[in-house]
């Protein structure tokens, strides 16, 4: 298609002058009478004329000068694609002074330039073929021979021995691809016009004795398609074939395909991105971007957003000219949900600290309770263990005591869990003895929480554990200082609980200042990253502007020569009947017309000053 669309507009034209945008990218300007074009190339890419300014390099490489010395001045006279392989040869002057620029659109891509006879001058990789015996350098030939031809239909013998030997789960249009000329998206378009689904499975949604017939019919589609792309022309039409499928018109129809003509035009499908806002309450802006662009309006693009250009070079000059600004827009869109989402860190990580310093101010103050309640058993308990201690017992022999004791069904034993010598601790499980038998039922602990409780865990989930025991009024594991007595323990957890209330208070206050930090370089942050860089379109030049030239205050345009060449080409070519011709009584003074296409009275007074003062 882009080997039609671009050869309508440049065949005929002369190479005015190549330029290179990087080392892989070319203009080259053209030119006839009244018309120009800029021709874009990018190795392994594309071809389109393009409508922008491209930004080029200040020095022109080598492979530049080296198409300036041999296509300058030279005429376009065909544009063809070799084979079916995605590979371009145009051709500049005839016979004997014919000048070759073959581009590559397939794996690393490449730009040769060959004489009449394809030897090759010069080009961009170099690369040996040794499955193809083919070495692509300077003087050497390129294998224009070697391209592709296209190949006959399947049969429907061919294709079912083909699809015999596939493995049951296999996507048809993955199978099809590698072997077919059409394309993925092209295969896709016709397995949906012939009833199948865009992800068909042999041996699920596809079944080779009953559906063998509407695959080949929809192969027959995709040739169509191809040789529609043939005389492809930017705008056209033709009949399509009956395909002896009724259901198969219909749904051309439903996609938007007109069923009598094809239509040939440039949509470009795009991709809708969801742009996050820092408001709440107002909803995030929709950004779309290019994603795809066809000649065609495929029915697997029936319900995308598309937009829809009167050719198909457009479309590719529209698609690659904004895309970079679109890749900005998109890296953009990046950090913006980056930075939103390290404030939206920054606020949870605020709500888990405060979330923990009010969980640990229950659990100590009900720890504080605990102790109370059960304040003769604590007491004994210390008394116990301090007994021990002061007899000089090895801490080991304490520890076969306190079960044994546990064997007994002592309650003070019992209530002992763990004891932490080495820190002057013991670890006691406490309970309300006040509860009823129906509510003590409830809230019995197994020994594997007992055990999950004595393990180290991260914060998170001790966090989590201390609220459903609080929750459920579950017995709790308290440590005792056996320096002191079961008030003084007591007195200990509430003091803990002052301090942390305390601390949760100025964690609020630093919280506050922390979080209005962070939205405010977040604030900043959105705001750097609006800055898109774009490729402005170039502005149609008017004949007059290789002219000094204005527009004067009654609306009439003045030009006049820059030089002695312009003053005679000003004279000669756009002097017209009822134009004002004025010169200055100098010598080599700029010859000036005021050109009055109207035919109406113009007062000189205004003019007289401009032929001196451009001197």
């Amino acid at each position: 298609c882009c080997t039609r669309s671009t050869g309508e507009r440049l065949l005929g034209m002369r190479v005015n002058n190549v330029y290179d945008v990087d080392n892989k990218t070319y203009l080259i300007r053209l030119q006839k009478p009244e018309s120009k074009a800029v021709l874009l190339l990018e190795s392994g890419i594309r071809i389109h004329t393009t409508e922008f300014e491209w930004p080029k390099n200040m020095m022109p490489s080598g492979f530049s000068m080296k198409c300036r010395k041999h296509l300058k001045s030279r005429r376009l006279i065909y544009i063809k694609q070799l084979g079916v392989d995605r590979i371009v040869d145009f051709q500049f002057g005839s016979d004997q002074a014919a000048y070759h620029l073959i581009i590559e659109l397939y794996d690393r891509g490449n730009i040769v330039l060959t004489d009449c006879e394809y030897t090759i001058l010069n080009l961009l990789r170099f690369r040996t073929n040794e499955v193809q015996d083919v070495k692509l350098a300077v003087r050497e030939r390129y294998p224009v021979d070697n391209a592709k031809g296209p190949e006959p239909l399947l049969t429907l013998e061919r294709l079912s021995e083909f699809l015999a030997n596939i493995p049951q789960g296999e996507q048809i249009k993955k199978i099809l691809n590698p072997h077919l000329a059409y394309g993925a998206t092209l295969i896709e378009h016709c397995l949906m016009m012939f009833g199948f689904s865009s992800s068909a499975k042999i041996g699920q949604d596809f079944d080779l004795s009953k559906d063998g017939e509407k695959l080949l019919a929809a192969l027959q589609m995709a040739e169509e398609f191809m040789e529609k792309s043939k005389s492809f022309n930017g705008q056209c039409g033709r009949k399509l074939k009956d395909l002896g499928k009724s259901h198969a018109i219909t749904r051309r129809t439903q996609s938007g395909l007109n069923p009598g003509v094809w239509n040939c035009k440039g949509y470009i499908i795009r991709k809708r991105e969801s742009k996050p806002s820092l408001d709440p309450t107002k909803p995030p802006e929709e950004l779309l971007t290019y994603e795809e662009f066809h000649p065609f309006r495929f029915a697997q693009h029936a319900n995308s957003s598309c937009i829809e250009f009167e050719s198909f070079d457009k479309a590719v000059d529209e698609f690659y000219s904004k895309i970079e600004s679109q890749k900005i827009d998109i890296k953009a869109l990046q950090q913006e949900k980056q930075a939103l989402k390290k404030l939206d860190n920054v606020r949870k990580d605020l709500e888990k600290r405060l979330e923990s310093l009010q969980v640990n101010q229950e659990y100590d103050k009900l720890k504080g309770e605990l102790i109370e309640i059960n304040l003769t058993v604590v007491d004994k308990a210390i008394e116990v263990i301090r007994s021990a201690l002061a007899n000089q017992i090895d801490w080991t022999e304490i520890g076969s005591i306190v079960k044994e004791a546990q064997e007994q069904d002592d309650p003070v034993a019992c209530s002992i869990k763990d004891l932490k010598l080495n820190t002057n601790h013991i670890t006691m499980l406490l309970k309300n003895p006040y509860v009823t038998d129906e509510e003590d039922q409830d809230v019995e602990v197994d020994q594997e929480a007992e055990n999950e409780q004595t393990k180290s865990k991260k914060k998170k989930n001790k966090n989590k554990q201390q609220k459903k025991l609080l929750q459920k009024n579950k017995p709790i594991l308290v440590d005792v200082d056996l320096s002191l007595s079961a008030y003084a323990n007591a007195k200990k957890y509430y003091d803990q609980k002052r301090h942390a209330a305390k601390k949760e208070q100025k964690t609020v206050e630093a919280a506050e200042k922390a979080f209005k930090s962070a939205e405010k370089k977040t604030k900043k942050t959105l705001k750097d990253v609006q800055t898109v860089i774009t490729i402005q379109k170039a502005r149609k030049v008017y004949w007059f502007e290789k002219f000094l030239w204005f527009i004067s205050s009654e609306n009439y345009l003045v030009i006049a020569g820059r030089d002695q060449q312009q003053n005679e080409l000003i004279v000669k070519r756009y002097l017209k009947p009822g134009d004002i011709y004025v010169h200055a009584d100098l010598h080599g003074a700029t010859s000036c017309v005021i050109k009055n296409q109207k035919g109406k009275f113009i007062n000189l007074q205004h003019y007289k000053r401009t032929p001196p003062c451009r001197n």
